[in-house]
């Protein structure tokens, strides 16, 4: 790992368990074991530092869709992609997005971060919520409409659909999030989500 990667792993430990405007670059550069003028010689500022985690958290998250082979639904129709996907597919491929957001190295960490920080910083409150519930909320509200149009779910409003589907994920988030002894159960409970979830829609 280089002094730059070892920069950006350090300070998003320490966001995520003090919040961005709780960390100051001495703190940074100490649990790197540099000075801080030696890290200002790889970032110009601890917002550089955040605006480079940010963007290789988006990279992760973009790759996502990519290594898990699933459709884009911005990019074109997914009833094709989901309707020989069986029930027991769904619950897996559930399954691997959810162990993604909750244990992803970045991903995990850049979400605590932005959960602690959301309180004190307006900009990061807005992105907290753009990707975690209305960008969220937004997608599979378009691939729920995409399923509909094509008579694979029940008529009935998408983004009430995608709102059934997301919340219960995103409760099992906050609440197993840091919880490595509880994947399991919680593993066991997301199945029982998804189950339940396409059998009240699918048709």
């Amino acid at each position: 790992m280089t002094t730059k990667e070892k920069i950006i792993d350090e300070a998003l430990t320490l966001f995520s368990q003090k919040g961005y405007s709780g960390v100051t670059v001495r703190e940074i550069a100490n649990a790197v074991g540099i000075k801080d003028s030696s890290l200002y010689k790889h970032f110009s500022s601890k917002r550089d530092i955040f605006n480079t985690i940010l963007d290789s958290a988006s990279e992760q998250m973009d790759l996502l869709t990519i290594k898990l082979k699933i459709a884009d639904a911005t990019k074109g129709d997914t009833s094709e992609y989901f309707k020989d996907i069986t029930e027991d597919g769904m619950v897996e491929l559930s399954k691997k997005i959810f162990l993604f957001y909750l244990t992803d190295s970045i991903v995990s960490r850049f979400r605590r971060m932005l959960t602690i920080e959301q309180y004190t910083n307006s900009e990061v409150s807005q992105l907290y919520t753009k990707i975690f519930t209305q960008d969220s909320i937004s997608y599979q509200a378009l691939v729920f409409s995409q399923l509909i149009k094509s008579g694979i779910f029940a008529d009935i409003d998408p983004e009430i659909i995608a709102m059934d589907f997301y919340s219960p994920i995103f409760l099992l988030l906050i609440r197993y999030d840091n919880r490595t002894d509880k994947i399991d159960e919680a593993l066991l409970l997301l199945e029982k989500h998804i189950t339940n979830f396409t059998r009240k829609y699918r048709i």
